[in-house]
């Protein structure tokens, strides 16, 4: 099996594994949109997948990376929605704001204020705020309580839209922690996002997307498992 094959085989496999978590769930998969993480990935493979016609939105975590990929011509003659999906620091809010659709990681007003300062007139970025599921220090994020007050504060700004929450689960959890973390994350998103406004839950990476997609997620980010 050449690269190309095992790449096609790869999207086959996660399609089949998201419209099986839909089907056991009860849910429509067209309710779930893939979040290709490419962040990692070769250009080659993530060139093949964008002439295939098989991702649309694409998650990076550093800015500067970002642009420098995706402003190349190759890259750049795909339509595609782009997420940050990385902690967005301070310093790069502008930059951010002009490049991205998405800001999967809000997690302080002022930066997120920043982000609203800077996208262009007649422009909107969706933003997600980043829910905190881990005591690692090094893990991005808010508690839930404090990702909850933040959400209420950010539909105050114009351009940058909050629309959802984003999470990730602890490394090498056990099935019935990552349902009821993600349950959690489930019900404040069902409380605080009505389903009459467009509305993201952001659940679940390679490993562990199967049970968030059962437990509501509808932007499930896959990179390792997209690109193996």
């Amino acid at each position: 099996m050449n690269r190309e094959e095992t790449l096609l085989k790869n999207v086959q496999d996660i399609q089949a594994a998201l419209c099986a978590s839909c089907q056991k769930a009860g849910r429509r998969p067209e309710e779930v949109t893939l979040l290709a993480v490419t962040k990692y990935a070769q250009d080659t493979d993530v060139l093949f997948l964008l002439k295939q016609g098989l991702i649309k939105h694409i998650g990076e975590s550093r800015v500067q990376q970002a642009l420098l990929r995706w402003t190349q011509p190759d890259f750049s003659a795909f339509p595609t929605v782009k997420h940050l999906i990385g902690h967005l620091q301070h310093n790069k809010a502008a930059k951010a704001a002009q490049f991205f659709d998405f800001i999967d990681s809000l997690d302080d007003f002022s930066t997120a204020c920043l982000v609203d300062k800077h996208i262009a007139p007649g422009r909107q970025v969706r933003g997600l705020v980043q829910v905190k599921l881990t005591d690692r220090d090094t893990q991005s994020g808010l508690p839930l309580d404090q990702a909850r007050e933040l959400t209420k504060r950010l539909r105050s700004l114009e351009r940058l839209k909050v629309c959802g929450y984003m999470a990730i689960a602890p490394q090498g959890a056990d099935t019935q922690t990552l349902k009821g973390l993600f349950g959690t994350v489930k019900k404040a998103f069902d409380e605080d996002f009505s389903p009459k406004e467009e509305r993201y839950l952001s659940l679940g990476m390679s490993e562990d997307f199967t049970v968030a997609v059962e437990a509501g997620s509808t932007l499930p980010r896959i990179g390792s498992k997209l690109f193996a």
